[in-house]
C-alpha cells in the first residue's frame, strides 16, 4: 500500500461525502497530474475503484430508501452496457495495430470533465426546479412517464445510456454529473432521492464492465487501486457527515472551475 494514493483517496472521497461530485471527476486528474500515471491506466482504474465504492451506496438507496428505478436502470444499461464493449473493442483494436490510444483518451477526458463541471453549475438549479413541479416516487405511474420527450423517453433513456458508455470506457468520468442531469431532463416528476439512485445503480454495471475491460487490456495498477480504497472509504463517511456543515454553495462552483481548467488543459494538451 502506498500512504500517497492512500491520502489521496482520503481527500477525494471528503469532496465526494460533501460535495456528491462523483469520484472519477477528480481521482482521474489526481493520479495523472500528481503522481504522473499514464491516463489509460488512471481511467481503467478508477473505473474498478468506482464500481466498488458506488456499490454500497447503492444497497443503501435500494435497501433503505427504496429510490431506484430498476426499469430505468434498465433502460440506461440498453445503450451503456453495448456500447462500452464496443468502445473497448475499439481500444484494443487500436493497441493491437500500434496506435497511440494515449491522445484519444486524454481529449475524451478533458471533454468529459468540461461536461462535468458545466453540469455541476446547473445541477442545483435544475434539481431546484424539478422539486417545484411536484415530484412523485412511482417511476410506473403514467404521469411519471409524462415528462419530456412523451413517446420517445424510453429511445431517449437508452441513447442518454450509449452516450454515456463511450465516455465513462474513454474517460471514467460522466456516470454521476451527467447520468443525473439527463435524468432530470428525461423524468422531470421523478424523485431526487430517486434520481440519485438510479443514476448510481447504472453506474455500477457500466464502471464494472468498462473497468474489467480496462483490466483485460492491461490498464489498471491494483496497488493504487488498494491505497485508494484504503483511504477513499472513511473519507466518504466522514465527508457525507461533513456535509451537513459545509455550505455546498459555495464549495460546488469552486470545483466546477478546478474541473473545467483541467479538462482545458486535457483538451488543449
Amino acid at each position: 500500500m502506498n500512504l500517497a494514493y492512500s491520502f489521496s483517496g482520503l481527500l477525494v472521497g471528503l469532496l465526494v461525502g460533501v460535495t456528491g461530485v462523483g469520484g472519477g471527476s477528480l481521482m482521474t486528474p489526481l493520479l495523472v497530474f500528481l503522481f504522473g500515471f499514464k491516463p489509460a491506466v488512471a481511467v481503467g482504474t478508477d473505473l474498478l475503484f468506482a464500481a466498488i465504492t458506488k456499490t454500497g451506496g447503492v444497497w443503501v438507496h435500494h435497501g433503505k430508501h427504496g429510490s431506484v428505478a430498476w426499469k430505468i436502470v434498465g433502460w440506461l444499461a440498453l445503450g451503456s452496457i453495448p456500447f462500452a464493449l464496443l468502445t473497448l473493442y475499439v481500444l484494443k483494436h487500436l493497441m493491437e495495430v500500434g496506435k497511440e490510444i494515449t491522445g484519444t483518451i486524454t481529449f475524451t477526458l478533458g471533454v468529459a470533465l468540461i461536461l462535468t463541471a458545466i453540469a455541476l453549475l446547473v445541477r442545483s438549479m435544475l434539481l431546484r426546479r424539478a422539486a417545484q413541479l411536484g415530484q412523485i416516487d412511482d417511476e410506473h405511474s403514467n404521469e411519471s412517464n409524462a415528462g419530456r420527450f412523451a413517446h420517445l423517453q424510453i429511445p431517449a433513456t437508452v441513447l442518454t445510456g450509449a452516450v454515456l458508455g463511450v465516455l465513462v470506457t474513454l474517460s471514467s468520468v460522466g456516470a454521476g454529473a451527467l447520468g443525473t442531469i439527463a435524468l432530470i431532463f428525461l423524468y422531470p416528476k421523478m424523485s431526487t432521492l430517486k434520481i440519485v439512485g438510479t443514476d448510481l445503480a447504472h453506474a455500477i454495471p457500466l464502471t464494472a464492465v468498462a473497468g474489467i475491460g480496462h483490466l483485460s487490456l492491461g490498464n489498471v495498477d491494483f496497488t493504487l487501486l488498494g491505497s485508494l480504497l484504503l483511504g477513499s472509504i472513511p473519507g466518504i463517511w466522514i465527508g457525507s457527515h461533513l456535509s451537513a456543515k459545509i455550505p455546498e454553495k459555495f464549495l460546488r462552483p469552486v470545483l466546477a472551475t478546478i474541473l473545467l481548467l483541467i479538462g482545458l488543459k486535457f483538451v488543449l494538451a
